[in-house]
């Protein structure tokens, strides 16, 4: 571990979700401090790191590995590169924050966790709805006892609208393993000590019906069950005309607790046309302390200022594994056990 008061951070991934995070660490963190931009899109890692005084940008990645500035590395890129990323990045004896999912397949989650375990690095997966804070009060209320045993769960995602990206270029199983992904993960941990045993999912084109032929799925419902008796239901829709829209439901023994609603702010406004409310929002809009937080815990952790309490590298292949069984739920058209997508 570097002597620095400071984590010195490299963002790999200069999107939308990269850039938000690199903001996240050039400005809100004290304790962080952006070193570097890496993107492979030509001028994509410059123009970030301009407009944040940041003055390393690289198009290859494999450039941060030998450079001894860089403590730690947020891995934002497209799915699909996360594991070989945060691999090498371990291996090089970085730090790593990846965004979910980290994997694609459980040898692939694996792999990662074992080169952060070998390497004596921290591991964390940005699976943010733990760090809102009406989710992280839910959870102490479930674990303070107050809605007694967890009998029936619920998670949903509804992406905002309108849907306007290209179904083409969209990855097969999106729907499970980048949005759901996150309500997979909120239902684990909302239903902490508890196993994941059997799920049936439904996928449909609801949104984009002329894109179903090429294997674009943008609704879903799922339905898990856990070892300890609950049942889980988690939903998802790429286009909610009204916004970005997370909520959350544990309904227990002893009573109830909700979490999340789909305003942007508490502001009413009266006037000439009646009664409104400021409800349109994005993920950042609504997830910017969340995002934040989970970033500065990460540093902190590091700076070894507190304990890691998570999301980890196991929790991520909890989730993927619950993703991967959907998939196949889908595919064979029944429930599906998670021992027949990974040994427990």
């Amino acid at each position: 571990m570097s002597s620095r008061k400071s984590l010195h951070i490299a963002l790999i991934g200069a999107g939308r979700i990269g850039s938000f995070h690199a903001e996240s660490i050039a400005r809100r963190i004290p304790n962080a401090r952006l070193v570097a931009v890496a993107d492979p899109a030509p001028g994509a890692a410059r123009r970030l790191a301009d407009t944040l005084d940041c003055e390393v940008a690289h198009t290859d990645p494999t450039a941060l590995w030998s450079d001894p500035d860089v403590d730690a590395v947020l891995i934002a890129t497209p799915a699909r590169f996360h594991t070989p990323l945060a691999e090498a990045a371990a291996n090089a004896g970085k730090h790593v924050f990846c965004e979910k999912p980290m994997a694609l397949t459980i040898a692939e989650a694996d792999r990662v966790i074992a080169a952060a375990a070998a390497n004596g690095v921290q591991l964390q997966v940005g699976f943010n709805r733990r760090w809102d804070r009406a989710f992280a009060e839910g959870r102490a209320a479930i674990d303070a006892g107050k809605v007694g045993t967890p009998q029936l769960l619920r998670s949903l995602t509804r992406d905002p609208g309108p849907f306007r990206a290209d179904p083409a270029k969209i990855p097969l199983w999106t729907i499970f393993f980048e949005t759901l992904i996150h309500d997979f993960d909120t239902l684990l941990w909302l239903n902490a000590g508890a196993r994941p045993v059997e799920v049936h999912a439904m996928a449909d084109a609801l949104v984009r019906p002329d894109a179903k032929a090429g294997g674009h799925l943008d609704t879903a419902v799922v339905t898990i069950r856990f070892d300890n008796g609950a049942l889980a239901v988690a939903e998802a829709n790429f286009c909610a005309t009204y916004g970005y829209d997370i909520r959350g439901e544990v309904f227990g023994s002893g009573g109830m607790v909700t979490m999340g609603d789909v305003q942007r702010s508490s502001l009413r406004l009266f006037d000439g046309s009646g009664v409104s409310s400021d409800t349109w929002r994005l993920d950042t809009h609504h997830f910017v302390d969340a995002y934040t937080a989970q970033i500065q815990h990460f540093v902190d952790v590091v700076l070894q200022r507190v304990e890691a309490r998570g999301p980890t590298g196991a929790h991520a292949r909890a989730a993927l594994a619950v993703a991967l069984a959907c998939i196949e739920s889908v595919k064979l058209g029944r429930s599906v056990a998670l021992s027949e997508v990974v040994s427990p």
